[in-house]
């Protein structure tokens, strides 16, 4: 991976065989980053992916173990407990033009990936839903 720093941008390559969720934890340490929004592109050879059921508060995992398109990364971090919490989704298309799409897991880079990260200059947490609960972590707003 490399990446640079241009105003509150990060442009942030990954490279062939790292993982981007990985990836992207290193660069928000190196960096100091609490607060940002995440886009990006690429391609994969490995996915891991997720579907939240509401009604047994888990992840449904898919695994997709092929060559894949990544056509949307889009996500944010904010903080929880102290740390950095990542929520990224993914879509990805395979050779056929079979879109896939969730809650972004794990994912190995096969060519490149190209991410984009805007970081802002506040603080916003989470917490785990007081409202509903859905068992979800909601934005927590100081």
């Amino acid at each position: 991976m490399d990446y640079r720093v241009i105003g509150n941008q990060v442009v942030l390559r990954v490279d062939r065989g790292e993982e981007l969720m990985a990836s992207i934890a290193t660069l928000c340490a190196k960096e100091s980053i609490k607060l940002g929004s995440i886009v990006g592109l690429g391609a994969a050879d490995y996915l891991v992916m997720g579907l939240y059921d509401i009604t047994e508060q888990k992840f449904n995992e898919t695994i997709l173990d092929k060559p894949l398109e990544i056509t949307s990364i889009v996500g944010n971090i904010t903080e929880m407990d102290g740390k950095p919490y990542y929520h990224v989704h993914i879509n990805a298309a395979d050779a056929q033009g079979h879109v896939y799409g969730g809650h972004l897991k794990e994912v190995r880079i096969s060519g490149t990936a190209e991410i984009f990260i805007t970081v802002i200059d506040g603080h916003v947490g989470r917490e785990l839903d007081p409202i509903t609960g859905t068992g979800l972590n909601l934005f927590k707003f100081d």
